[in-house]
């Protein structure tokens, strides 16, 4: 059984080819040729530890993901277990917390691939923390046409820091500003990647063909988008309606799931799987999860690379 370490998953999968491993997730769950589990949620009662699980099968591997968290302890641990799909047999124990920071910009470059204006060429990312990194790599991977970024976040030195690096990184001109409007006013894609309970952008800021990528929440309490934009977006991607129906934030907080039927909503791998596809005039939303199936597909490629 093998262990790979972070830095076996840094050096074994890049953006490019996380984003084509995500996308075959999807495509296999829309063709029933894969399983996703929800996240289930283990709260320690009076200490604020958390054990998550997700899991899934793709191909030949199927496993699941775990990780402890603590917010007063500042505690994230990360790891994916990979089994053998036909045997069961144990194939590796991966550290995973830049896998799943690069499944997750994954996900984003996919929705952004398939439902972003064909040209874009400036980008909002509102959040500036461990997940944006990604989130951004992905959608300049997906749209290398990208000429100009702006990042907003709370602190002016993180917002500062993440655009200097980011410009150095990426090639791109990446700049901080003092405001989630100055950020999003324009833009042809906007990603918020927060811990907000709340709102973070207002709908009126929002360019006519926008395209946003909502990756901050999980949780059914949360949501970054106001729901002015969920109620009148030409079309609301989720990478599963099971899971969505559980933690989506986003949309759960403007309707009851049972409700939903009555917006233009569908599943990011149906809509992969239409070959005829064609992007809806107007603003487009992608609200991203994660899924265990995408950890899984990840984890696969790693492994398949190091053994």
């Amino acid at each position: 059984m093998l262990h790979l370490t972070e830095d076996d998953v840094r050096r074994l999968l890049p953006m490019r080819d996380a984003v084509a491993a995500v996308r075959g997730s999807f495509e296999a769950l829309a063709g029933g040729t894969a399983v996703n589990q929800p996240r289930r949620r283990l709260v320690v009662p009076a200490t604020g530890s958390v054990l998550h699980q997700l899991a899934g099968w793709t191909g030949g591997y199927y496993g699941a993901k775990i990780y402890s968290t603590n917010v007063r302890h500042g505690a994230m641990h990360f790891h994916v277990l990979l089994y053998d799909a036909r045997t069961a047999a144990p194939l590796a124990l991966i550290d995973a917390n830049a896998l799943g920071q690069i499944r997750t910009g994954a996900a984003t470059g996919v929705a952004t691939d398939l439902l972003a204006p064909a040209t874009v060429k400036s980008v909002a990312l509102i959040g500036s923390g461990f997940q944006s990194w990604t989130q951004l790599e992905a959608v300049l991977t997906v749209r290398p046409g990208i000429r100009d970024v702006r990042v907003y976040s709370r602190k002016a030195e993180n917002r500062d820091g993440f655009a200097a690096r980011a410009t150095e990184s990426f090639g791109v001109a990446v700049q901080a500003v003092e405001s989630a409007e100055t950020a999003v006013r324009g833009a042809d894609v906007v990603i918020t990647c927060t811990f907000a309970k709340d709102p973070v952008f207002e709908d009126a800021w929002l360019s006519a063909h926008a395209h946003v990528n909502a990756a901050g929440s999980n949780q059914a309490g949360r949501r970054e988008v106001p729901p002015e934009t969920v109620e009148r977006t030409a079309l609301i991607a989720v990478d599963s309606l099971e899971q969505a129906r559980i933690e989506a934030g986003d949309l759960l907080l403007v309707k009851p799931a049972e409700a939903w039927p009555q917006w233009p909503l569908a599943e990011l791998g149906t809509l992969l799987a239409k070959p005829d596809f064609v992007r809806p005039d107007g603003v487009t939303l992608f609200k991203s999860l994660g899924l265990g199936v995408q950890d899984i597909a990840a984890a696969a490629l790693v492994y398949e690379r190091a053994r």
